[in-house]
């Protein structure tokens, strides 16, 4: 009897651009023309956009946190692990499970979308005392350490503690840092209150960012109105000046100062998924460079796409590539799809294209800068478009409804200032979120597969 097996597609990630490529797939393969695998380690889509608001406590982690599992059309085996590489000749991707086990996973086509890591820079003592903003976990982790920080500082009868648990420092003057700078500025103001022995101008939010402007994309006049409103609120911000070196109770600055403290979140940038390196392909700044029907040239049934791929940018020209947002990650996700059945059916397969939206950035309350369509807004008003916008791009019903109840809830009754006791005895900073030390090179990917291609799932 002939077994005829279905030819296997394999997505990395489960990012915009992961997800939404999976769920096109679900809606539009027939189930007899291919199986459909997808490795993550969490059976979750993460809106990474409202991860400021989780640390601040408007929004509790589980309502931005997708299930993958709650699709009606739902097929995809689902590995709970991480790709760690990938031997283009062999067609196989090696997996690192939850569990630690390494396992070999064949396909016959594959969409890349492994998503960014958070940039860091050869300076004394980032990774080991500065938080990062990339995960859930962290988002939750750094909520109750900077809770924790009033707490002790409540309790301190040593001045010089008190006042550097109560000074904080943000690196990263874009969207990311400047949302979590914001938010999480509202956190401790509001929280104070709650504080009767503390001084509330002993709290001190730093942002700097070594680019001379806040925000560039979204114009001075915007980049201006978000810097103001931050001064407003008592943020001091810093530009052309980074970090020279950070310790267990204070960083310094490259202008030379040195500021007592025990927070250091560091925002300052991303760069693609170390798993890139291992396909030991042409790269455009460390993203894949595919084409602009994102397949990697010389390589069939590769794909990339999102944070890690380069994908030109048609619709600006003069070799613009897409910027790593998520607006562009949910439009690829569809188009690789489609691709992908293309390829498998024969047909030709057509670029990606697609206009910029906008930018939105809610700097918590009634405070954002929105930039719709070219159209500037400020004040109220942006933060409609930018909550609408947030709200409507997230994929299930049942996470609107969680996010905007949490949205009411909190403008109605505040915050509750609650610590959960997450990794209360751990201490784990920005090294012990993301696992870029898990890798493998090019050599041993090559290796591992030549060694043990019968240890697949």
């Amino acid at each position: 009897m002939d077994t005829v097996t279905r030819p296997r597609i394999l997505v990395v990630g489960a990012g915009f651009a992961g997800v939404e490529c999976v769920r096109r797939l679900e809606r539009k393969l027939a189930p007899h023309e291919a199986d459909v695998t997808l490795v993550t380690p969490f059976a979750y889509q993460l809106y990474l956009p409202l991860l400021p608001q989780v640390a601040s406590g408007v929004l509790t982690p589980q309502s931005i946190a997708l299930s993958l599992r709650r699709s009606r059309k739902y097929r995809t085996r689902i590995i709970p692990g991480g790709a760690i590489g990938v031997d283009l000749r062999s067609k196989v991707c090696v997996i690192r499970t939850i569990t630690d086990k390494i396992v070999n996973e064949r396909y016959d086509y594959i969409v890349l979308a492994p998503g960014s890591v958070t940039r860091t820079f050869d300076i004394p003592g980032l990774t080991e005392y500065a938080f990062g903003m990339k995960t859930l976990a962290e988002a939750a982790y750094i909520r109750d350490h900077v809770i924790s920080q009033l707490d002790l500082a409540d309790a301190s009868d040593d001045p010089a503690e008190r006042a550097a648990r109560l000074q904080f420092v943000v690196v990263g003057g874009g969207y990311a840092g400047t949302e979590t700078a914001a938010c999480l500025q509202r956190l401790t103001h509001a929280a104070v209150q709650r504080y009767p022995h503390l001084d509330p101008g002993l709290i001190k939010w730093h942002l700097i960012d070594i680019a001379p402007k806040l925000m560039p994309e979204l114009g001075d006049k915007l980049g201006r109105s978000a810097q103001e409103i931050l001064k407003r609120r008592g943020i001091e911000v810093s530009l052309g000046v980074s970090i020279a070196k950070a310790g267990p109770e204070e960083v310094t600055f490259t202008d030379g100062r040195v500021v007592p403290t025990h927070t250091l979140i560091w925002t300052a940038g991303v760069v693609a998924s170390p798993l890139i390196a291992t396909l030991g392909a042409e790269t455009v700044k460390g993203r894949l460079a595919v084409t602009s029907e994102m397949c990697l040239p010389g390589h069939d049934g590769v794909f990339a796409l999102g944070d890690s791929a380069a994908v030109p940018d048609l619709a600006k020209g003069d070799g613009a590539v897409c910027p790593p947002t998520a607006q562009h990650a949910m439009r690829q996700g569809r188009k690789v799809a489609d691709n992908v059945m293309a390829a498998l059916r024969g047909q030709s397969l057509q670029p990606y294209e697609h206009k910029d939206l906008g930018l939105v950035v809610d700097l918590g309350g009634k405070d954002a800068v929105s930039k719709p369509l070219g159209i500037e807004l400020r004040g109220l008003p942006a933060q409609v478009v930018a909550r609408g916008y947030h709200w409507s791009a997230l994929r299930t019903n049942v996470a609107k409804a969680r996010v905007m109840t949490n949205w009411l809830l909190n403008a109605v009754a505040g915050d509750d200032f609650v610590r959960t006791g997450f990794q209360a005895r751990k201490p784990a900073r920005l090294k012990d979120f993301e696992y870029t030390d898990s890798y493998l090179t090019p050599e041993e990917v090559r290796e591992r597969v030549e060694g043990r291609t019968a240890g697949s799932l």
